[in-house]
């Protein structure tokens, strides 16, 4: 189905952002990947070591090309205040937190340091890092802004599902917390917002180049469940 225009479908929305217009046409893909039963299994602590370790070693390995993806949006960006969140999530999160979190929890569900390193793609995963890709040698600051989103905000949309008390082992918790909390919340709001800002500005087939790379990115998300969960 054509999307309706932005300045149109504005016009009677409840919430006019532009990023909400790019969720809103991405449905039900959205909701599909937000309340996928894989991700409410991590957020109940009972899927199982198989599938989870699955999961982490192909996530693992969007690493390099989502690191590469900040420092494109650093790069590309139009201000100095817009560059700056980038490259404090580049140094304290993508290469810190994550890494560090990514070596424990495989570890811990047994994987060998040839899982990390270089373990057979999924397709799904070889076609997610050509859309990074796509985004990142584009240079065009809201393409690479759709992609971020929709990795940073759909994470949020099912860890936000997660009910106290979470789940005792690490291996679930902390991949819950790393994307939820206050400074998670500001960082998909940093990103929102900057589409919002932008958004409006665009020609219409701008908006819509900027939607394709969000819906691309929402259908791989959820295709990237899907193969975690065996599908």
């Amino acid at each position: 189905m054509d999307p309706v225009p932005y300045d149109e479908w504005r016009a009677g929305a409840a919430d006019p952002a532009f990023s909400e217009w790019l969720r809103s046409h991405s449905e039900p893909g959205w909701t599909a990947v937000v309340t996928h039963p894989f991700a409410a299994s991590i957020t109940r602590g009972d899927v199982s070591d198989d599938d989870m370790r699955r999961y982490l070693v192909q996530d693992f390995q969007f690493v390099d090309s989502f690191t590469a993806l900040l420092g494109a949006a650093v790069a590309s960006a139009d201000s100095f205040e817009s560059r700056v969140p980038f490259g404090r999530f580049l140094g304290e999160t993508a290469t810190a937190e994550e890494k560090t979190y990514f070596h424990r929890a495989l570890a811990a569900l047994g994987a060998a340091p040839e899982d990390l390193l270089s373990p057979p793609l999924e397709p799904v995963t070889a076609d997610f890092r050509a859309l990074m890709d796509e985004a990142r040698t584009s240079l065009d600051y809201p393409l690479i802004l759709a992609v971020l989103c929709v990795a940073e905000w759909s994470y949020l949309g099912w860890a936000s599902l997660a009910e106290e008390p979470l789940p005792e082992r690490f291996v679930h918790r902390e991949w819950i917390d790393l994307h939820e909390g206050p400074e998670f919340r500001a960082w998909v709001g940093f990103l929102r917002g900057e589409l919002d800002r932008l958004g409006p500005g665009l020609a219409e087939d701008g908006r819509l180049r900027v939607l394709d790379f969000f819906r691309r990115a929402v259908r791989l998300e959820l295709r990237f469940f899907d193969m975690a969960a065996g599908g």
